[in-house]
C-alpha cells in the first residue's frame, strides 16, 4: 500500500513490517526487509529510486523497524545512540530478529542521535519506554508527529519485552503530549491525519 499524506509517503508492506515512511531523500524506517522486492516495486510506481536516499532514520533498534536498512545501498544510518549498538553488532537477541525469522547484519551507524538533534529537518525526541534508544520525530511547521512504536492511534508500544520500561513511557508520552500535534505517523497502523492531539491525549489517558 502506497498513501500520500501531504509531502510524506506511507508505504506499507505487511503485517510485520513497521510502517516506512518516504520524506525526500529521508526514509524513516525500513521494514523487515523481508519484502524488499515488493517495497523496490512501490518506489518505482512513486517514480523514485532507492538509491536516491541518502538518510535512514531508524525509530528504534527492533528488527521489523531496521531489518531493511541494508537494501539503501547509498543510504546513510542514523539511530539513538541507545539503540545504536543493536545496528553495528548485528545483535540478533536485542533486535528480536528471531521472532522474525530473520537474520540482522552489521552496519555502520553514521550518526548516534540525542534529543533535541536535527536531522532532515526534524526534531529528535528521545521517548524511552518501548526500547532504551526509541524516539519521536517531529516536525513543528507542519504539526506532524512521526512517533515509531512509542505510541500508536489506539495505544502505546509494548514495555513487557527487554529494554521495555513503563515509567519511562509514561515520561515519553508526557513530553510527546507538549507538543503541537496534527498528525500522528506511527510505526504501525494507521495515521491519525487530523486533530492527533486528541487522540494522543486519550491514549495517554487510558495507559495511565
Amino acid at each position: 500500500m502506497i498513501k500520500k499524506i501531504g509531502d510524506v509517503t506511507l508505504i506499507r508492506l505487511s503485517d510485520l513490517d513497521s510502517n516506512i515512511y518516504v520524506v525526500g531523500d529521508t526514509v524513516i524506517d525500513t521494514g523487515t526487509g523481508l519484502n524488499f522486492t515488493r517495497m523496490m516495486d512501490m518506489f518505482k510506481a512513486m517514480g523514485k529510486n532507492t538509491d536516491d536516499i541518502k538518510w535512514i532514520v531508524n525509530t528504534h533498534g527492533h528488527f521489523d523497524h531496521i531489518g531493511g536498512n541494508g537494501f539503501f545501498f547509498n543510504a546513510a544510518i542514523a539511530i539513538h545512540e541507545a539503540d545504536a549498538d543493536i545496528v553495528e553488532k548485528g545483535d540478533q537477541e536485542l533486535s528480536f530478529a528471531d521472532f522474525f525469522n530473520g537474520n540482522l547484519r552489521p552496519h555502520k551507524v553514521a550518526r548516534r542521535l540525542r534529543d533535541g538533534d536535527e536531522i532532515a529537518g526534524l526534531k529528535v525526541i528521545h521517548t524511552p519506554g518501548h526500547s532504551p534508544g526509541s524516539i519521536c520525530l517531529y516536525d513543528g511547521k507542519n504539526k506532524i508527529l512521526f512517533s515509531g512504536d512509542t505510541v500508536f492511534s489506539n495505544g502505546v508500544g509494548r514495555t513487557d519485552l527487554p529494554g521495555g520500561d513503563e515509567a519511562q513511557l509514561k515520561q515519553s508520552l508526557e513530553k510527546i503530549k507538549a507538543l503541537e500535534i496534527d498528525k500522528l505517523l506511527p510505526g504501525h497502523g494507521e495515521p491519525v491525519l487530523s486533530n492527533a492531539k486528541m487522540a494522543l491525549d486519550k491514549v495517554a489517558e487510558d495507559f495511565y
